[in-house]
């Protein structure tokens, strides 16, 4: 079966480091487990190619930055960007429909409608992926222009979709209220991990007292939402001696190292590393921490970390905030310890007293570790994906062959936009 895999958001390198990027390369990934011929269709690439993804065909399609206006045209700078990521989105789709697919799978981008026109072109099914509401993310923390396009891009996604897998429930009502779709056809599909990729951690394995003071890490970008702040805050709170590793980078990291040094406390920055260093990174650790803020609402708690998938499978027992699908992941008390959001204090107790019982900690670890295996690596999640649609079991429909006189696309190719 040959897969056309289509990511039309500029905001996502596709072999960058960002969890997003990470997803992106999790799916290719499963669905090449799964027999696939997987060719890929994107707007920004990145420079962090893994070796095993090396080989995969990419068309890109880069969205060109808008003419310097001025301040005052901000407006006009953000509605022609918004039109260059639609027009993006369509010659990723010709390119697409070009070279010929026996399926499509979409990683949802506003102004893209490109699994739409694909699917149609070539009568082929379709999933769409969406992980979190982009429009009213846009709107609240960016900037929206034509909200109705946006609107419509998204109706017809959908409406075009076989299987809209949505990454967590807040996330599946969104896009029913937002296109009138029918349950059946939005389902969730929380993020997963490769536990063959992960592998446990030293602690998991090791007896007795600690030998030095264990390792406490964060994997993440350092974005406010979050909240890594709260786990710097309980370092310098904490009454067992434990040593903080935060394995990431972003806006926030120099409020974080000048936080630090003000409170007297010993942090570990990594910086950004990519996907495939990670686990090296969580080898030596003995407890992992998602400090997530308290949010001011329901519908703000709709991420599915990736991070907390990951650090099951390096059987590491987690310390996490109680916010959002985080109770449906982290089992207070068997695979890890839950706390209030924003309470570094609390956070700090439940970390101390894992650091103070490694036994308890350890049991933590491996139970979490068996729930990654059996329920939570990438191709279970791709799996409940395709349940009961035409992909569940990939064969045999072909796609017309590539129109004539169209190029195969080659890793550096790029097509203007």
């Amino acid at each position: 079966m040959r897969l056309a895999y289509l990511c039309a958001d500029p905001g996502v390198p596709v072999f960058g480091t960002k969890g997003a990027s990470v997803h992106v390369q999790e799916m290719l990934r499963a669905w090449r487990a799964r027999g696939a011929e997987v060719r890929l269709y994107a707007t920004r690439l990145g420079e962090d190619v893994p070796a095993d993804l090396r080989d995969v065909p990419v068309v890109h399609v880069p969205v060109p930055a808008p003419p310097a206006t001025g301040d005052a045209d901000r407006t006009t700078r953000v509605a022609a960007r918004e039109r260059a990521q639609a027009r993006a989105a369509r010659l990723l789709a010709e390119r697409a429909a070009a070279d010929g697919a026996d399926a499509v799978h979409e990683r949802y981008s506003l102004f893209s409608t490109a699994l739409a026109e694909v699917t149609a072109r070539l009568g082929v099914p379709g999933v769409l992926e969406v992980n979190a509401p982009l429009i009213d993310e846009q709107r609240t923390h960016r900037d929206l222009v034509d909200g109705a396009a946006a609107h419509a891009a998204l109706a017809a996604q959908v409406a075009a979709a076989e299987r809209t897998a949505c990454v967590s429930a807040p996330v599946a009502r969104w896009v029913r209220q937002r296109t009138g779709a029918p349950a059946g056809r939005v389902v969730g599909a929380p993020n997963g991990v490769d536990p063959r990729r992960v592998g446990p951690c030293a602690d998991a394995a090791a007896e007795g007292p600690d030998p030095a003071p264990p390792v406490v890490v964060f994997v993440g970008t350092l974005k406010p939402w979050h909240g890594v702040e709260h786990l710097v805050r309980a370092r310098a709170a904490a009454a067992r001696d434990w040593r903080l590793r935060i394995v990431g980078d972003g806006p926030q990291r120099a409020a974080l190292e000048r936080l630090a040094a003000a409170l007297g406390v010993a942090v570990e920055f990594t910086g950004a590393v990519a996907p495939a260093a990670v686990p090296g990174l969580l080898h030596d650790c003995a407890v992992a921490a998602a400090p997530y803020p308290a949010a001011r609402a329901a519908e703000e708690q709709y991420f599915s970390p990736l991070k907390l998938y990951e650090y099951a499978a390096a059987a590491l027992p987690v310390v996490a905030s109680a916010v959002g699908q985080i109770p449906s992941v982290v089992e207070d008390g068997t695979t890890g310890l839950l706390v209030p959001g924003s309470d570094p204090a609390a956070l700090a107790r439940a970390v101390d007293a894992l650091v103070a019982d490694p036994a308890r900690r350890r049991g933590m670890g491996w139970a979490a570790r068996r729930e990654a295996v059996d329920r939570h690596s990438w191709d279970a999640v791709l799996g409940r994906v395709l349940a009961g649609t035409a992909l569940e079991h990939p064969g045999g429909r072909a796609a017309p062959p590539p129109a004539a006189g169209r190029r195969a696309a080659g890793r550096t190719g790029a097509v203007p936009a």
